[in-house]
């Protein structure tokens, strides 16, 4: 996807305390074509932000109330996928590495050059892009997973392990000939022509919520 296409949606999050830097940050991004929305606290951003919004979020590492690396994992916990890009001249190689680890996309160390954080503006928003498709292709599939039957859930799962129509039928103590009218039901409603689609489907809705009882 191209620059300007990103920038159409986007609005880049930036979350420093110091108004001078917000008010910096702001100037070089806008000047960019990205659209941006300041806030002067982890706190605040938390109350305020939509995160419906397509973007990223550049933060600090050293706020009051609560450092960029303690929303971080707020934002872990509420399931916030939205990009994180850690910019910070408090930070040490250990706390970059656990930030990265813990999902942010990059961590740059103040002064960071213009074209370093523009590309990683980018980069960022690009991410969140395809997660957001990502979830959307998860909820399609849930929710034509959801129009199967109990049986042919069942039938699902173990056409997703690969299992032949006989091996099927002999666990679930059903005739062949059911597994065979299950089997068609579940590729027909799912859309797809194989196992293999079958299995892809499922391992989607797997990596969405691997507790879930309906997809074990």
């Amino acid at each position: 996807m191209g620059l300007d296409k990103l920038q159409e949606n986007a609005v880049v999050r930036i979350i420093d305390d110091e108004d001078s830097m917000r008010k910096s940050w702001r100037f070089l991004i806008e000047g960019e074509g990205w659209a941006t929305k300041c806030y002067s606290s982890a706190l605040r951003f938390l109350e305020e932000d939509d995160r419906s919004v397509l973007g990223c979020a550049i933060l600090d590492v050293r706020m009051p109330d609560m450092s960029g690396i303690e929303l971080q994992r707020v934002m872990m916990l509420q399931k916030n996928g939205l990009p994180i890009i850690f910019v910070s001249g408090h930070g040490d190689i250990d706390m970059a590495v656990q930030a990265l680890k813990d999902g942010a996309m990059d961590f740059l160390p103040k002064p960071v050059s213009a074209d370093r954080l523009l590309a990683a503006i980018e980069k960022a928003v690009a991410k969140d892009v395809e997660r957001r498709q990502q979830t959307q292709l998860r909820d399609e599939y849930r929710h034509v997973f959801d129009t199967l039957t109990a049986r042919e859930k069942m039938v699902a799962k173990k056409v997703a392990r690969g299992l032949l129509n006989k091996q099927i039928a002999d666990e679930l103590q059903i005739s062949e000939k059911t597994v065979q009218v299950h089997r068609g039901a579940v590729c027909r409603k799912l859309g797809v022509k194989s196992a293999v689609g079958v299995a892809s489907i499922l391992s989607i809705l797997h990596e969405e919520d691997s507790s879930s009882e309906d997809i074990r």
